[in-house]
């Protein structure tokens, strides 16, 4: 009896370091959620406020009319000099400072802005703000559009797609830091649901500022005579993002959070590989994904010796995908995605394999852009321990999940070499070298693999029937392990499967899995541990979604 077709990937290989640092955006990305969401729902658009001089400071206001609230972006442009130009995290002046108001700011809530973010981490903002933002200029490119618009003419395209953008940000906080209003608080709201999607609708209203900015300051270097920027050149640019270590802890701290991000995307590729034929639509759909993907994947660029040969892997499947679709798969045959997917697993790389994905949700928007809904998670209620559990359950958890983590030797300096802590002057996650830095006795408890193989050998020699309970009060240390256990044994994409403090482990692995489930393109890594991106490239403004930009 031939074996039955199974349409789901296994943990153990979707939840390695290797793979999920391959990961590219899909229509379930969040900002393609939100972006989605405000197209369908009629929202409109408009600038109340600009306030910006010849120079290119003062502030402006950018409203999003749901059908039942409004969120308005306060934006304030500084006059920065270039030697105060910064990207990283301790910086303390940007180009530009952002809050996410919910709903309409009057003259007191600007004012008071004013004073509080243009200072970011050193000023604060109340629970009527919603996230927190800077962001620089890529100078070289900025200067550039401005001189061209003041003198008519449009920029050069090539610089233009080179950098992909004007302003990138350094930093978009939410969720109840430095004041804002926690998730919490708007979780219930249909539009805020997903996650993410009060940072993501700020970095959106950003990138119309970007550009507002630079053809302000065209008319007041050319005059009324000055171009405005091509919507072609204009839909190509996004909004930059410099970001390292600090996100990179999230995906640990949250494992049912993530569990669902994963499993929402496995639950995607399955139906696709489910169906039985190849529709018309479906077809021209991916060939038109692929294609993007080719054309996308030329303007990557990086000096980083990892992401160059991630790179010309990435074009390389690319390009076999394309001769492959085209010349040789039967779209006629049974389950011809599935298929597609079985040749891809055997022919390409995991940066083509995961490329193809992509590609393959495409055209199915029908079929699983409901999922997003099942994107958030109420992770407290997942949070107590079931001490009734019996260590035989227990184990067997262990021996499924686990198995990566326990035979690793943890005394081995190798498989100990890094630990994570809390830098004294940011409070942002770092990494440190274990054997040759100080402060391993502050380490965070990002170590998984180790706890888990020591919660395996705690239970040696433990009665099958003995309730976790009798083990944890005689060894609390192992309580993180264990509700972790508890947690996967339900949620099985829950945990990262890789020693998260081997010499080995690459952060910046960690980083592009979860900004590609932000839906960022263009990765490039300055470093194993930052990487320069851009968001809401190639997406509609404003003023081509359902409702108009009107200015004041």
């Amino acid at each position: 009896m031939p074996q039955a077709r199974t349409f789901r990937r296994d943990p153990d290989d979707v939840m390695r370091l290797a793979r999920m640092g391959c990961s590219h955006p899909t229509r379930l990305s969040f900002l393609r959620q939100l972006l989605r969401r405000m197209q369908s729902e009629g929202w409109g658009f408009d600038r109340p406020v600009w306030d910006i001089d010849a120079q290119g400071v003062g502030r402006a206001v950018y409203r999003a009319v749901g059908p039942v609230r409004t969120y308005s972006l306060v934006a304030f442009a500084h006059d920065l000099p270039d030697h105060q130009r910064s990207d990283r995290v301790i910086a303390t002046a940007w180009d530009a400072t952002f809050a996410l108001f919910d709903g309409t700011p009057d003259a007191d809530d600007l004012d008071r802005l004013a004073v509080n973010v243009p200072l970011q981490e050193a000023g604060r903002v109340t629970p009527n703000e919603l996230s927190l933002s800077r962001a620089n200029r890529s100078v070289r490119l900025f200067d550039h559009v401005v001189e061209s618009l003041a003198r008519e003419q449009q920029p050069n395209a090539d610089m233009l797609l080179e950098t992909g953008y004007l302003m990138r940000t350094t930093a978009v906080y939410g969720s109840g830091k430095f004041g804002a209003a926690d998730r919490a608080a708007i979780v219930e709201r249909p539009e805020m649901r997903a996650p993410f999607q009060a940072e993501m609708l700020s970095v959106w209203l950003t990138r119309s500022f970007t550009v507002d900015l630079v053809e302000h300051l065209a008319r007041a270097r050319g005059g009324a005579n000055a171009a405005r920027l091509a919507p072609e050149l204009k839909r190509g640019l996004g909004v930059g993002n410099s970001t390292g270590l600090g996100m990179a802890p999230f995906l640990v701290r949250h494992p049912v959070l993530l569990n669902n991000w994963m499993l929402a995307r496995e639950e995607a590729l399955a139906r696709v590989r489910a169906q039985e034929v190849v529709g018309e639509a479906e077809f021209a759909g991916f060939l038109e994904a692929l294609r993007a993907a080719q054309d996308n994947a030329l303007l990557w660029a990086s000096a980083h010796p990892i992401q160059r040969a991630k790179l010309a892997d990435l074009r390389d499947g690319l390009a076999r995908t394309m001769a492959h679709v085209t010349e040789r798969w039967d779209r006629c045959s049974t389950y011809p995605w599935d298929n597609l997917w079985r040749w891809g697993q055997t022919s390409l790389s995991l940066e083509g394999q995961e490329a193809l994905l992509a590609a393959m949700l495409e055209p199915h928007g029908d079929l699983i852009d409901g999922l997003g809904d099942c994107m958030d998670a109420d992770e407290e209620a997942h949070f107590p321990i079931d001490g009734a559990m019996r260590v035989g359950d227990l184990r067997a958890i262990l021996r499924t999940h686990y198995a990566w983590a326990l035979d690793v030797d943890f005394e081995a300096r190798a498989n100990t070499a890094r630990f994570w802590y809390i830098s004294e002057d940011k409070l942002e996650p770092r990494l440190g070298e274990r054997f040759d830095e100080p402060g391993a006795e502050r380490e965070l408890p990002l170590d998984t693999g180790r706890q888990a193989a020591a919660l395996w050998r705690a239970l040696e020699g433990k009665p099958g029937d003995m309730p976790v309970a009798h083990l944890i009060l005689a060894h609390p240390e192992h309580r993180p392990a264990l509700r972790r256990a508890q947690i996967i044994g339900r949620h099985p994409f829950a945990e990262i499967r890789d020693n998260l403090i081997a010499a080995d482990m690459l952060p910046i692995d960690l980083l592009r899995c979860k900004l590609a489930f932000f839906g960022a393109t263009r990765f490039d890594p300055r470093s194993d541990r930052w990487v320069r991106i851009s968001l809401f490239q190639g997406a509609p403004y404003p003023e081509m979604m359902t409702g108009r930009v009107r200015d004041a």
